[in-house]
């Protein structure tokens, strides 16, 4: 009796000396963890941000639209720049802010906590998200302008709007302190972008650097030029070899999302706009082999009109390329950095004035490259040759860079507001101009609506044609 009494005293000391976590051990469910890896949390956000960049899914991205690359078959509401209807901004300001910048604020947290990381791999994980991070953020204000900054992915439920110019300002603050902080240390296997490379990191970062100052050159040409040169004399982009690129799988539901929208759907809802064909058709294009089909004969290209009601068999369609689930996703390339060097040459920033055509010709060339095309006497050509194209540098160079980034929809559209080139076409069924802004969510105006308001009066109005702070021409 007395050995029994031992036994079972001594199971309730070993049990007593067990430590809160070891009990809260035998609630938690091994199939619906409440803690992640930061590696789970930075691979889903990286993954968000390309398919939203990259898709043509009508109710999250209508970028290409925007960019009049390509236009709508039977439905065309967006086409004519119907925003509402399917909600589109809410749509895209939820997946940017939900789905990309909050995964990159909990991969750093878990990162800041992980007691097994060393400092120089906490250092350089961070900065990794971080970079990302800076990309979302410029690309919601370049679609919106004033947008919730200092107050988001915070516990304030009606966050306040900050000024589109401070904001890009924070942003060149931060892309500065963060690309010391690149190392081998970072996200290795887990990164999908370039493999733990610390200096592909440090050129993409830098690039983004350029990008960002580029923005600035007819607003702020102090902050431009400081922002542009340490850019460049880090190092930017050198070849195709440098692109910020994700490459989907043959099988989903990691194929690259085009392929979901124009070949799982088993739909014709898109076809080549009127606006590229035409201005490719002019210009002899070799890169309309890569970018069409032939579907209307050898050598054949007709662009549907831009916003009308088309018949898919009729007008020219979507090339091979864009039909393939394995077609890399694109953040920043090597064309669109050489396009940004031709504009800082011309204002003096990087080089001279003369260094403008060499950069333009590097740039039409990798995008060439890029896509497999022949280039054999295209920078020849009259009305390509930089020093006899039609128009100012503004035109020359817009209207490369326009061409040059197909298949990167909101770039296209960019560089239109950029540059005020090529001309684009009215809306043929509403007869509205092209956008130059994403109209602020439904779900902000009718929850938010005092900070809506005050977002909406400083930026000039909540309108499809209100200009972000850097649009000045």
């Amino acid at each position: 009796m007395k050995k029994i009494f031992l036994t079972a005293l001594s199971l309730v000391v070993l049990v007593s000396c067990k430590t809160d976590d070891q009990y809260e051990d035998y609630n938690r469910d091994p199939k619906n963890p409440t803690q992640v890896a930061a590696e789970f949390t930075y691979n889903a956000a990286v993954k968000s941000l390309f398919d939203q960049m990259t898709s043509t899914n009508v109710n999250t991205n209508i970028f290409r639209l925007l960019g009049q690359h390509w236009t709508e078959t039977t439905y065309t509401d967006e086409a004519n720049y119907d925003f509402t209807t399917r909600n589109i901004p809410q749509n895209h300001w939820s997946e940017m802010y939900r789905d990309v910048l909050l995964d990159l604020k909990t991969t750093k947290e878990i990162v800041a906590s992980d007691t097994e990381l060393t400092d120089a791999e906490k250092t350089a994980r961070t900065a990794q998200a971080e970079i990302l991070m800076i990309y979302t953020w410029q690309q919601l204000v370049d679609t919106f302008g004033d947008i919730p900054y200092t107050d988001a992915l915070s516990d304030v439920t009606l966050p306040t709007y900050d000024d589109d110019t401070m904001i890009y300002e924070n942003l060149i603050e931060r892309i500065n302190a963060a690309i010391p902080d690149i190392s081998a240390s970072g996200f290795s296997d887990a990164d999908k972008i370039y493999g733990g490379d610390a200096a592909a990191w440090s050129k993409f970062a830098n690039s983004l650097k350029l990008r960002l100052g580029i923005r600035l050159t007819d607003v702020n040409p102090g902050l431009a030029q400081s922002t542009i040169t340490s850019a460049v004399s880090a190092g930017v982009f050198t070849s195709n070899a440098d692109n910020a690129l994700l490459q989907y799988e043959g099988a989903t539901p990691n194929t690259n999302p085009l392929w979901v929208d124009l070949v799982q759907s088993g739909r014709s809802d898109f076809i080549a706009a009127n606006t590229l064909v035409d201005i490719m058709n002019d210009l002899s294009d070799p890169r309309r082999e890569v970018y069409f089909d032939q579907n209307l004969g050898a050598g054949v290209y007709v662009g549907g009109p831009y916003g009308e009601n088309n018949s898919f068999p009729n007008y020219t369609h979507v090339g091979a390329a864009m039909h393939e689930p394995t077609t890399p996703g694109v953040l920043l390339d090597y064309a669109e950095v050489s396009f940004y060097l031709a504009e800082a040459a011309e204002r003096s920033i990087v080089g001279t004035p003369a260094d403008a055509e060499m950069y333009y010709n590097q740039a039409i060339t990798a995008s060439f490259d890029y896509w497999g095309a022949d280039i054999t006497g295209y920078l020849a050509n009259p009305d390509v040759a930089y020093t006899t194209a039609a128009g100012d540098w503004r035109q020359k160079i817009g209207t490369q860079m326009w061409l040059a980034m197909y298949n990167r929809g909101f770039e296209a559209w960019t560089a239109w507001r950029k540059y005020d080139a090529p001309a684009l076409n009215i809306a043929a069924i509403s007869e509205l101009p092209v956008p130059t802004r994403y109209t602020y969510p439904v779900n902000e105006q009718n929850l938010n609506q005092v900070n809506y308001e005050a977002a909406s009066a400083a930026i000039g109005g909540d309108d499809q044609t209100t200009k972000v702070f850097w649009d000045t021409m």
